[in-house]
């Protein structure tokens, strides 16, 4: 695959859009035709197939002006207060661009830690995939009116690459107002500097080219390349990209624009399932009966009907093994389920979880998406970390 397809043949893409695209810096407001114009992409995009969530800035430049906070060094409740007043202005600004395509949008806000607890992790991840499923796009922020410096990603480059991986995106896009990559040097003090069109591992000799951040935004190169980090390793390929002019994924798309692409050596879902299968510690267990592991052998999900015992406490979201009939290890996943809440649904059908839990949860104990099978019929442990 050439990095020219690499967009093209994404399934799932997440594209980020810096404060400074989206907010006019003379007047404080929304740079409408620009975001029409990136709306007329996102169109373009679902029309093809691919599902699309947006990872946006700009609250806080949109809030300065109705709380007189303009031509001042914010302090942090300040930021936080401007933050509040513009997310509202900004979330307004995407519906009405959408709308004009049919195309819905939700909110979600996050922090860092709802990306560092599992569960949350989890909770966040499975919001964003039912609204991809439900044709929804996704406009997500940085939820500064309640995160603290101790809670914040402090720039929305590394936030953008935390969704990715929550949704096992294909591809990421960095849209910053006129960085068009990654360079030997600062281009703007070093003429000798030479643009990097791809890069396929981040070593020290890439971390050296970065640079400080500069300008209003949080971010700069050192943000982008952390972000890449995280997608690489989630197996998702990340672009930097300009974006001031009109239609930016449209002229990416037609290779109009320079970028860096950093491609990651696996697809998605083989990282997160190298991930579950060899980077958790398991907190219990689920064992299976032999219809329910011949079934998990064929790629299907764990469903409470075919349980028949759970072993140790753990939470909804914390990774367990799964055990044949004769305790061996077949798998591990993610627990769709608390241990007190799977002991009452195992053996059950999925149309009686309801009746037991007094609350719908999910269909399947473990989807096969949190699964990877560990041992099949002869196979050594841990030999299975495909799809």
């Amino acid at each position: 695959m050439t990095t020219a397809s690499l967009l093209e043949r994404a399934q799932r893409v997440v594209v980020k859009v810096g404060s400074a695209l989206l907010v006019d810096e003379a007047t404080g407001n929304v740079r409408d035709g620009w975001l029409q114009s990136l709306a007329d992409d996102v169109a373009l995009l679902r029309a093809k197939g691919t599902e699309v969530v947006i990872v946006t800035s700009g609250a806080i430049a949109l809030g300065r002006t109705p709380l007189g906070l303009r031509g001042k060094a914010l302090r942090l409740e300040e930021k936080q207060a401007a933050a509040a007043a513009g997310q509202a202005t900004l979330i307004h600004a995407y519906q009405d661009a959408l709308a004009r395509h049919g195309i819905g949008v939700a909110q979600i806000l996050l922090t860092l830690g709802d990306s560092e607890a599992r569960r949350r992790f989890l909770n966040a991840s499975n919001t964003l995939d039912t609204l991809l499923k439900l044709g929804v796009v996704p406009v997500v922020n940085e939820n500064d009116t309640v995160a603290t410096q101790e809670i914040r990603y402090g720039d929305n480059d590394r936030l953008a690459a935390r969704i990715a991986q929550m949704v096992s995106a294909d591809a990421l896009v960095l849209f910053s107002l006129d960085i068009d990559g990654l360079y030997t040097a600062d281009p703007t003090s070093d003429p000798a500097a030479e643009h990097i069109p791809v890069v396929s591992a981040i070593d020290e000799s890439i971390a050296r080219m970065a640079g400080k951040p500069k300008g209003h935004g949080s971010g700069g190169m050192v943000t982008k390349l952390l972000a890449a980090q995280i997608c690489m390793a989630a197996g998702c390929h990340m672009a930097i990209a300009p974006g001031r002019a009109d239609n930016p994924l449209k002229k990416l798309l037609n290779r109009e624009t320079r970028c860096t692409w950093f491609v990651a050596a696996d697809e998605p879902v083989t990282a997160r399932k190298r991930w579950i299968a060899g980077s958790l510690n398991p907190k219990g267990a689920l064992l299976v009966d032999d219809g329910a592991a011949e079934a998990l052998r064929h790629g299907k999900s764990l469903l409470p009907a075919g349980v028949t015992a759970v072993e140790g406490r753990f939470d909804r979201g914390d990774a367990v093994l799964v055990k044949d009939a004769h305790g061996h290890e077949l798998a591990r996943g993610l627990s769709a389920y608390a241990s007190k809440d799977a002991r009452l649904i195992v053996g059950h059908r999925t149309v009686d979880i309801e009746g037991l839990l007094g609350y719908r949860g999910r269909n399947e104990i473990i989807h096969r998406n949190d699964l990877v099978l560990t041992r099949t019929g002869g196979a050594d442990p841990r030999e299975e970390h495909g799809r």
